[in-house]
């Protein structure tokens, strides 16, 4: 199957004719399995996290991309207002759209995800309706790109093109996304993965006001700074993690709640900083800086974004190590306490500070304590790079990837 215009926009060119053949096969699929053929096609995007590390849930500040890897969809509607989707290797998804109740045995299921998807179209006041679909996703799952992000987008855009006429805005289709994940899959996420997947290219997002975040689309061409993100997946699970993801969320607020607030947005940083001998009366020293590292992080989007906009790549280098450093050594998200001596995350920057100092950036990725690294690597050393992480965490532990223009799209 050739690539349409908008599919080669998609991915680099290079890629073009591997992404053909997945193409081909996925219609195959589509067609072996439902016995006709596919109508539509839709893509989104996996994301990264380029700089906000652990502020989303604080209303802090981030800034994302979305890239390269995506989950495929190939569509056709049906009558009956049954969802019907299927992926090698999982099980497979059926919803009735006549009844979305949300049940607690599909909590961590794909059907919780079609189902709050489905659940928050209808109360919002959008069509939906049945369809078939093949899916096919190169956005791995546990590798901190927000596989999960990417599916609840292209479920929502699938059912907006097909029910709606594809008017719904990006910042709603994150919203309605960030719903299903919340309430009927069962994970407390923030809101930054969907709007990365959901916008396209990069984007400066401010939480303050978590119901209407304000999400502002930076402009900067990656392919002039003679650099490549690479992503490195260090194969340390995700599963038995969820205690130290709310710690921090935990903790930044045992701070806040100190102040009479609910979020360390609303504090002070100048009054924090003023109180600290009084806080430590009766917060724990880790939770102080903790707290510490979310305002400085704040700033640090801040200066980010200024450095992309006055097209200040060295500036931008320089602000991604300082967030990698301060998730390090003060939000302590690279391995987990209550299993020290399990420390891929830092053995993956240890390699890459000592590869890349003075010449690159590096940092923890996404949510930390396991999964990902992100690196910024001249491109006359991403070979070295990539090689060398591949060696020590495996055969296709590096992924060089490129931040794609767009968010969910229908492309065929």
């Amino acid at each position: 199957m050739k690539l349409s215009a908008i599919a080669k926009e998609l991915y680099p060119e290079n890629l073009w004719e591997a992404q053909e053949i997945r193409y081909t096969k996925a219609a195959e699929r589509f067609k072996a399995l439902f016995d006709r053929e596919h109508e539509m096609i839709f893509s989104a995007p996996g994301r990264s996290e380029i700089c906000g590390n652990h502020t989303d849930h604080n209303l802090g500040k981030a800034v994302g991309a979305s890239i390269t890897l995506d989950i495929l969809a190939f569509v056709a509607p049906r009558n009956d207002g049954w969802i019907r989707i299927l992926a090698d290797g999982f099980p497979a998804v059926e919803v009735d759209c006549s009844n979305l109740s949300p049940l607690k045995e599909e909590e961590g299921t794909s059907d919780a995800l079609v189902k709050g998807v489905a659940f928050k179209m209808q109360e919002k006041g959008y069509q939906i309706g049945g369809f078939d679909a093949y899916t096919t996703n190169n956005v791995s799952k546990g590798s901190g790109l927000s596989s999960s992000a990417a599916f609840e987008v292209v479920i929502t855009s699938i059912l907006d093109q097909l029910y709606n006429g594809g008017k719904m805005d990006p910042k709603e289709m994150a919203i309605i996304s960030q719903f299903a994940e919340n309430v009927y899959f069962g994970k407390a996420s923030g809101l930054l993965d969907q709007l990365s997947c959901a916008f396209g290219g990069m984007i400066a997002i401010d939480f303050k006001d978590p119901k209407a975040p304000l999400a502002e689309p930076i402009s900067f061409d990656f392919a002039t700074t003679g650099h490549s993100m690479v992503i490195t997946d260090v194969h340390s699970d995700h599963a038995d993690l969820t205690a130290d993801y709310v710690a921090i969320k935990s903790e930044m607020q045992q701070v806040a709640n100190a102040f009479g607030k609910d979020h360390l947005r609303e504090v002070c940083p100048k009054e924090f900083k003023e109180k600290l001998p009084e806080l430590k009366k009766t917060i724990c020293e880790r939770a102080l800086i903790r707290a510490s590292h979310y305002f400085r992080e704040n700033d640090r989007v801040d200066a980010l974004q200024k450095a992309l906009t006055a097209q200040d790549f060295e500036g931008f280098k320089k602000i991604i190590n300082a967030s990698g450093n301060s998730s390090y050594r003060y939000l302590q998200n690279i391995y987990s306490d209550r299993a020290p001596t399990s420390q891929a995350i830092s053995l993956a920057l240890c390699i890459s500070e000592e590869m890349l100092e003075g010449k690159g950036a590096w940092r923890v990725h996404g949510g930390g304590f396991g999964g990902t690294i992100q690196a910024f690597v001249p491109n006359d050393m991403v070979d070295t790079y990539t090689k060398e992480m591949n060696r020590v965490f495996g055969e296709d532990s590096s992924c060089v990837l490129q931040i794609r223009k767009y968010g969910p799209v229908r492309v065929d």
